[in-house]
């Protein structure tokens, strides 16, 4: 039996393996699924080895087929040996998605503007936290990029995706370690894509607007459920007046490793994101 996953559309994955960084998390997690339901072999990759584990043992039970590996993406060693594994295990590599990524909610500055107030400022966040969340979103997607595109070259529909974020393409406040850190991924999946150009594999990234998720549940509403000021801003500045569904990031995903559908598409960052980035405010 083929393993089940809600999807908008179905693309033949058969015979390709694709690995997902941040497997085990809300985006990267629901990316395995419907790789899977597409019949690719999935590599769930994430620090958290049980959290992979329970993603890799849904769609085993499913029929379809999954693996999990514990690694940190930030850390060459243990990404050489993630190569080595994938190598031998499957000698090849179709697709990458680097989904791992996030906001360290230390490096959060409390005010928009300096002016608002308040005893702590960008200045008084350590540096030591922002570098943190350099290195989570920009290193921990160039890094698997560097190490395991050799696996993918010559292979049938070979193509990295990044996530990148509305805050590369105007900084969001509050956030100054994130934003430049995906400013970074957009920039350096255009230059890996001109890179990779006539090797055969395709460089594109996601930028997923704002989107309901565990993670950013604190910056939307109070401890007492009401909605956070912020939450309304990012809803008058989304055209759509909403926030997205997790699952409305899968077409997206699915159109560009379909070769067939995006085979002349590359170095490109797609937008998902109910018109916030086509919005000027007014």
């Amino acid at each position: 039996m083929a393993y089940q996953y809600d999807i908008p559309f179905h693309v033949d994955l058969s015979g390709r393996v694709a690995l997902v960084t941040g497997g085990n998390g809300g985006i990267g997690g629901m990316f395995c699924r419907a790789l899977a339901a597409c019949g690719a072999k999935v590599i769930v990759l994430g620090r958290n080895l049980e959290r992979c584990q329970k993603v890799v043992d849904e769609i085993v039970a499913g029929g379809g087929e999954a693996d999990a590996i514990s690694a940190d993406v930030t850390d060459e060693a243990a990404m050489l040996r993630v190569k080595e594994e994938v190598g031998r295990k499957y000698g090849k590599l179709n697709i990458l998605i680097n989904a791992a990524g996030g906001n360290v909610r230390s490096a959060t500055v409390p005010q928009e503007q300096m002016a608002d107030g308040g005893e702590t400022t960008f200045f008084d966040v350590p540096a030591s936290e922002i570098q943190k969340e350099l290195d989570l979103n920009l290193r921990g997607t160039w890094m698997p990029s560097k190490i395991l595109t050799p696996l993918m070259l010559g292979q049938e529909g070979a193509c990295v995706i990044n996530i990148s974020s509305m805050s590369a393409f105007g900084p969001l406040t509050k956030i100054p370690g994130y934003s430049a850190a995906k400013a970074g991924v957009s920039n350096f999946t255009q230059w890996l894509a001109t890179y990779l150009a006539r090797s055969g594999v395709r460089v594109n990234a996601i930028a997923p607007g704002f989107f309901a998720t565990e993670q950013n549940h604190a910056l939307q509403f109070n401890p007492d459920g009401t909605p956070t000021p912020r939450r309304q801003k990012i809803i008058n500045g989304t055209p759509m007046g909403r926030y997205g569904e997790l699952n409305e990031l899968i077409g997206a995903m699915l159109f560009l490793v379909d070769e067939r559908a995006a085979g002349f598409v590359t170095g490109i960052v797609l937008p998902v994101d109910g018109g916030y980035s086509a919005y000027s405010g007014v």
